[in-house]
């Protein structure tokens, strides 16, 4: 079950699709191990094969991944009702599927003024600060820039793969991500990871006018953002990043 379980997340962290060799590389086991998974995940629809022969992430997980998401949306509303408590601004949660992200959950701040991001919502991570923190130390973050383009959002998106691999970088080593107004002109958002342990499984962040986000701060806000996230992933995932 481990070494099964161990597959599909290295088909997970190539993108949702990889070789024979990629998968190899990613878990340490042998080509025969690997094929003999491959074929009990193929019966079962967890995974299916390209024309290239190539494997990729099946149909089944979707049931199994919307319950999921769902579960853990309604785990993380008590923590993201602390980030409004302490930000006095909107908080979300989202995860990486595929080359988008996700909103899977959402308290609203108690401001008339407030932003909101609809649960569901699926938007490019380039411009986002919770798509930032997704991609940062992400092995393939630069093929997935290369699927998808950099489209521009607004004056102040980044546009570029080399510019964008330099902002990974920088949220990698401050450990939050900034968006300031790169997806929505006026809106600036603070974002924190949630880990399970070394790798990020998803993204907690605040949301606000920009003249608001701008007077609090910010390093002092991400400290405590990113206690309430590593508080969530403690819980959820048993680890502390």
């Amino acid at each position: 079950m481990e070494r099964a379980l161990d597959v599909l997340e290295a088909l997970a962290d190539h993108g949702g699709e990889a070789g024979l060799s990629e998968i190899a590389a990613r878990t340490g086991l042998p080509y025969g191990t690997i094929h003999r998974l491959l074929q009990t995940l193929l019966l079962r629809g967890y995974v299916r094969q390209e024309s290239d022969r190539r494997y990729a992430l099946g149909g089944a997980l979707v049931r199994i991944g919307g319950a999921a998401e769902r579960l853990v949306g309604a785990w993380a509303e008590p923590y993201l009702t602390k980030m409004v408590e302490l930000s006095g601004e909107t908080a979300n949660m989202a995860v990486l599927e595929g080359d988008f992200v996700v909103y899977v959950a959402q308290v609203p701040s108690p401001r008339r003024l407030r932003m909101f991001a609809e649960v569901g919502r699926r938007v490019l991570p380039h411009s986002t600060a919770v798509g930032k923190v997704l991609l940062a130390g992400h092995p393939n973050a630069a093929a997935v820039f290369e699927r998808t383009g950099l489209p521009r959002r607004t004056d102040q998106t980044i546009t570029t793969v080399g510019a964008m691999m330099a902002e990974l970088s920088a949220v990698a080593v401050r450990g939050y991500a900034m968006d300031l107004g790169e997806e929505e002109s006026g809106v600036h958002c603070l974002a924190v990871p949630v880990a399970d342990g070394a790798r990020v499984v998803a993204a907690m962040s605040v949301s606000g006018p920009a003249e608001r986000i701008s007077a609090l701060d910010r390093d002092e806000l991400a400290r405590g953002l990113r206690k309430i996230a590593d508080d969530f992933g403690a819980e959820v995932f048993g680890a502390r990043s």
